[in-house]
C-alpha cells in the first residue's frame, strides 16, 4: 500500500515536472513570438544570416527614405491646400482662423495616430527605415508648424488679434482631437484584424518574420530603388521649375520639392536632442528640445523670409522665397510630431507638462515672429 502511494507520488511529481517543462517554452514564446520561428528556420538563418547595413550606408538609407517621403509630404500638403482653399473648396483662407495649412495639419495628426502610435511597432518589424520615413518624413512634411505660425503673424499685422488667439486655440484643439481620433480608430482596426486572424488561424508571427527586410542585399536593393525614385522626383521637379519659373504659378512648388528634403534631414538630426535634457545632469529631460528647436527656428526664419519678400517685392523673389518657405521650413517644422508629444505628455503622470511644452512652443515662436515680421511691417506702414 505504501509502495503504491509512493509510486503515485513519484508519478505525480514527474507529471508536474513534465507539465512545467511543457509550459516554459510556451511562456518564452509568448514573451517573444519570434523564438519558435527562429528555431524552425535555424537552417535557413545559418545559410543566409541577417545583416545590417554598415553605419555609413545605414544613415544614407535613412536620408534617402526621408527625402522621398518628405517630397511626397510636400505634394500632399500642396494638394490639400488647393482642395480646401479659396480656389476649390472655399473652406480655408489667409484671412480667417481656418488657415490654409489646417486641413493638412489635421490629416497628418490623424495619420500620426495610426502610423506613429498604434502601428509604429508593426511597421518597424517590416522595416525600420519605412517607420521613420512615414512618421518623420511623410507626416512631418505633410504638417507644418511654421506655416501655421506665419498665418497668425499675418493676421496680427492687420490687427485681427481675436483671430490670432482663436487661430491658435482652435488649431491646437483640432489637431489634438485628430490624433486622438486617429489612435482610437487605429485601435479599432487592430482589434478587427486580431479577430480576423484568430478566426482564420493565420500564422501572423511567421508572416511578419518573412516580411521583415533583414538580408544585407535586400537593404541595398531597397536603398537603390529609393535612390532612383529620389533622383526621378528631383529631376522632374527641376525640369518643371525651369519651365514654370517665369510664367507658371506653381514654380514655388517645384522649388519646395527640391529643398524640402533638407528640412526633413535637419529635423531628423535635431530629433536626437529629444529626451536628453539640458547639461550633463539632463535637466528637463521631459521637454522635447529637438522638436522645439526645429519648430521655433523654422518659424523665425520663415518670418524673416516673409519680411524680405515684402521689402524686395519682385516676382522672382516672391517665387523663390515662397518655395523655400513651403519646402525647406515647412518640412523643418512639424505639427504631427508636436501633437504626438503633446498627447503623450497629457496622458502621462504629469499632464501639466503637455501645456507647458505647448505654451513655450507657441509663445516663443509667435513673439519672436512679431519682432522679426510684424514690427518691421508696422514701421513700413508708418513711413
Amino acid at each position: 500500500m505504501e509502495h503504491g502511494v509512493g509510486v503515485n507520488k513519484l508519478q505525480l511529481h514527474l507529471g508536474a515536472s513534465n507539465s512545467v517543462s511543457s509550459i516554459l517554452p510556451l511562456t518564452s514564446e509568448q514573451m517573444s513570438p519570434l523564438l519558435s520561428n527562429e528555431r524552425e528556420d535555424s537552417e535557413d538563418i545559418q545559410q543566409e544570416p541577417s545583416k545590417e547595413l554598415p553605419k555609413l550606408l545605414d544613415n544614407a538609407s535613412y536620408l534617402i527614405h526621408l527625402a522621398v517621403f518628405g517630397i511626397l509630404g510636400v505634394l500632399t500638403r500642396y494638394t490639400l491646400d488647393k482642395l480646401f482653399g479659396p480656389s476649390v473648396g472655399h473652406v480655408t483662407s489667409d484671412q480667417t482662423i481656418l488657415y490654409l495649412d489646417l486641413p493638412s495639419n489635421m490629416v497628418g495628426s490623424f495619420l500620426m495616430g495610426w502610423f506613429g502610435v498604434v502601428f509604429k511597432e508593426d511597421i518597424s518589424n517590416v522595416s525600420k527605415y519605412l517607420a521613420v520615413a512615414l512618421t518623420t518624413g511623410y507626416l512631418g512634411s505633410l504638417t507644418t508648424f511654421s506655416g501655421w505660425n506665419q498665418k497668425m503673424l499675418e493676421l496680427s499685422v492687420t490687427g485681427n488679434w481675436l483671430f490670432v488667439v482663436l487661430g491658435f486655440l482652435i488649431g491646437l484643439f483640432l489637431v489634438a482631437f485628430s490624433i486622438i481620433f486617429g489612435i482610437e480608430t487605429a485601435k479599432g482596426f487592430r482589434w478587427l484584424l486580431t479577430r480576423l486572424n484568430v478566426t482564420s488561424g493565420s500564422e501572423t508571427s511567421r508572416d511578419k518574420t518573412k516580411a521583415k527586410v533583414e538580408a544585407f542585399k535586400h537593404h541595398l536593393v531597397v536603398m537603390l530603388v529609393f535612390l532612383l525614385i529620389l533622383g526621378l522626383l528631383w529631376g522632374v521637379s527641376g525640369v518643371l521649375m525651369i519651365a514654370e519659373f517665369k510664367n507658371g504659378e506653381n514654380a514655388y512648388l517645384w522649388i519646395a520639392c527640391i529643398v524640402g528634403p533638407l528640412g526633413v534631414w535637419i529635423r531628423w538630426l535635431l530629433s536626437r536632442l529629444n529626451g536628453h535634457g539640458l547639461g550633463s545632469r539632463g535637466l528637463l529631460s521631459w521637454m522635447r528640445f529637438g522638436t522645439l528647436t526645429a519648430n521655433v527656428s523654422a518659424a523665425c526664419i520663415m518670418a524673416a523670409l516673409a519680411t524680405t519678400k515684402i521689402y524686395v517685392n519682385t516676382r522672382d523673389c516672391d517665387t523663390i522665397v515662397k518655395g523655400i518657405q513651403f519646402g525647406l521650413f515647412g518640412c523643418l517644422s512639424t505639427v504631427s510630431t508636436f501633437v504626438a508629444e503633446f498627447n503623450e505628455m497629457r496622458e502621462s503622470e504629469h499632464p501639466w507638462r503637455a501645456y507647458v511644452y505647448t505654451i513655450i512652443t507657441i509663445c516663443s515662436s509667435f513673439f519672436l515672429g512679431i519682432l522679426i515680421y510684424s514690427v518691421p511691417i508696422w514701421r513700413m506702414d508708418e513711413i
